[in-house]
């Protein structure tokens, strides 16, 4: 047999062999490197894969490890969960809701508006959804909300954190686009090629991001204009009315201030996502430390919870550099490119079928899991059938945040689950999610006919 095909073939074999033990439960990171590890011996043994490969990996994790982008993550992670576990978030929410409570639907306005802070500031969906779960959600409650529609604004809300700069995932593609973006120009002929940076695709997601927003606040006006018992009014006794400029001052002007100031560094092209981020992991520190909140087994647990999360991204990164390495050498690199190319619609039609693979996963798969396994092995040929790299880094972006909100699978909806008192049950969760994931196809599609909604400002700013 041609020992291409027989490469080929197993290649794809070991992708759905990735995603079947996955299904089955088993850690991420180690199936990725066992699986690909298997496959690599026997393909060892069938003459189309050489294990002498297996040496680069060594310089892979010396190049993550030195990536001065990457060490960016660890920062942000830092700021969100200091921002998270000195309660800063809790008041923010509670003077959000004391300032629109008066107003129908006022209280939903101000999970969203708090998602999106709190989006800018953790750029981790499991983080957001939990801490809003937990804040929001019984406030909800008591005010006569709806459970569906309180289920839904706090899901929908706490995945922004996957497109509002600067989320950590836009991190991880902006570095991987850019190499990828070089290389798939060089391939072409192009051996000045325009660089792409973690800074375009932070610029390339704001309207999007702030688009999500506004489109969630209109649903929910919507709703308290149609069905005023779903989202009542919160009445403010005169005492709350009067205290509520000084709250105003203290909860919501300095973690503004701090994300606005992070996020405006990175966009003014002031200071890059690492130096931006360190300011905000001190901002929130200094933050903490003024409210008096900052004792020393908050900045223990906030430490621990930094090291967790970052550790457990950069083992999914190690493991997936194991299947790249095997997947490639083995010659799936070409079948994807031959499966991508012949597709009908050129370059829309491949980009519409990753989309939906992409998709697909997001039920089954972390966010980090599919950038690091799918974006590899689909975006250099996207890249050379002309793809514009910040719209595609948005676009996958928004993709699998929709993915994340997708009854039966997301998994904001089980982030949610766990946090949820017994009173809201699951199927309340889905009923709440679907009108919000109505909004994100929509959005989707508006980004795919609009595709200047995403290349204007960093067109504008670099």
């Amino acid at each position: 047999m041609d020992p291409v095909l027989i490469g080929e073939l197993l290649a794809g074999l070991m992708f759905l062999g990735v995603i079947g033990f996955l299904m089955l439960g088993f850690p991420v990171a180690f199936t990725l490197a066992g699986t690909s590890i298997l496959f690599g011996l026997l393909g060892n043994w069938l003459g189309v894969f050489d294990m002498s490969n297996f040496s680069a990996l060594a310089g892979r994790y010396t190049g993550y490890m030195t990536n001065e982008v990457l060490v960016a993550v660890p920062l942000f992670i830092f700021m969100g969960v200091m921002l998270e576990r000195s309660n800063i978030a809790e008041q923010l929410l509670s003077t959000m809701g004391k300032l629109f409570g008066s107003l129908r639907g006022g209280l939903g306005i101000s999970v969203v508006v708090v998602g999106a802070l709190l989006a800018a500031s953790t750029g981790v969906v499991g983080a957001t959804v939990v801490t809003m779960g937990l804040i929001s959600l019984p406030a909800m409650m008591r005010a006569g909300y709806d459970p569906k529609l309180a289920c839904g604004t706090i899901c929908a809300s706490g995945t922004l954190g996957q497109i509002i700069p600067p989320s950590t995932v836009l991190i991880f593609m902006g570095d991987m686009i850019a190499g990828m973006h070089a290389q798939a120009q060089m391939s072409m002929g192009n051996f000045a090629p325009s660089a792409v940076s973690v800074g375009d695709l932070f610029a390339g997601a704001f309207i999007p991001g702030l688009l999500l927003v506004v489109v969630y606040i209109v649903y929910i006006l919507f709703k308290a204009w149609s069905d005023p018992k779903s989202c009542p009014a919160i009445p403010m006794s005169a005492e709350e009315r009067a205290g509520l400029p000084r709250e105003i001052v203290v909860a919501l002007v300095p973690p503004l201030l701090l994300i606005v100031a992070v996020l405006g560094s990175i966009l003014g092209g002031v200071a890059t996502p690492t130096e931006a981020a360190s300011v905000g992991a001190v901002g929130a520190t200094l933050l903490a430390t003024l409210r008096g909140r900052l004792h020393r087994s908050i900045f223990l647990e906030t430490v621990r919870s930094t090291a967790k999360i970052t550790a457990m991204i950069f083992v999914i990164l190690f493991g997936a550099s194991v299947f790249s390495v095997v997947f490639r050498q083995m010659g799936g690199d070409d079948l994807v490119h031959e499966f991508l190319t012949g597709i009908p619609g050129g370059a829309l039609g491949a980009m519409i079928a990753v989309m939906v693979v992409m998709f697909i996963l997001g039920f089954i798969l972390d966010t980090f899991e599919i950038i690091f396994i799918v974006l590899p092995i689909t975006a250099p040929t996207l890249l050379m059938l002309g793809v514009d790299p910040i719209w595609l880094g948005v676009m996958i972006g928004v993709n699998l945040q929709t993915s994340f909100l997708t009854p039966p699978f997301g998994f904001a909806l089980f982030y949610l689950r766990g946090v949820a008192p017994a009173t809201v049950s699951t199927g309340m969760i889905y009923k709440g999610a679907v009108p919000f994931v109505i909004l994100q196809i929509i959005a989707i599609a508006v980004l795919f006919v609009f595709p200047g909604l995403v290349t204007w400002l960093p067109s504008i700013l670099y």
